[in-house]
């Protein structure tokens, strides 16, 4: 058994997020076999990730405040407290805050058992996109 200290917050960087998002990672890199990654995700209203995918797939969970999620061609979704969003290997997507609310979510996904990115990052989602207007 290991007990592993609170790291430090960490800022959210330009060119994967929209507004201020700061996550804790709760889970990173263990030794092998282990491929499991957890973060704690904050985002300010309206903030939100770029669209990306990831390649084992992804579950977040709510765990306060109201959210957006959308897949790429679907409709944007609020997400609330409870809510548990599963996105599949290689499935493009955004999440972040709702427009007047926080929002923190777990974010937990694999890296590849073959190695390899474990996630694919694209552009930042638009306000259009975002407002579910384009």
């Amino acid at each position: 058994m290991e007990i592993q200290a609170k790291k430090p917050s960490v800022k959210g960087p330009a060119q994967m997020f929209t507004g201020d998002v700061w996550f804790d990672v709760i889970a990173a890199p263990q030794p092998e076999p282990s491929r499991m990654r957890v973060n704690a995700v904050h985002f300010a209203p309206c903030a939100r990730t770029a669209w990306h995918s990831h390649a084992v797939g992804q579950t977040l969970h709510v765990t306060e405040g109201v959210g957006l999620v959308q897949a790429r061609g679907g409709q944007v979704t609020e997400i609330r407290p409870g809510d548990t969003i599963y996105t599949p290997p290689g499935e493009w997507h955004w999440h972040g805050a709702a427009p007047d609310h926080f929002v923190t979510h777990l974010a937990m996904w694999e890296a590849p058992a073959e190695g390899g990115a474990e996630s694919e990052w694209g552009d930042l989602v638009t306000d259009e996109e975002y407002n579910g207007t384009k």
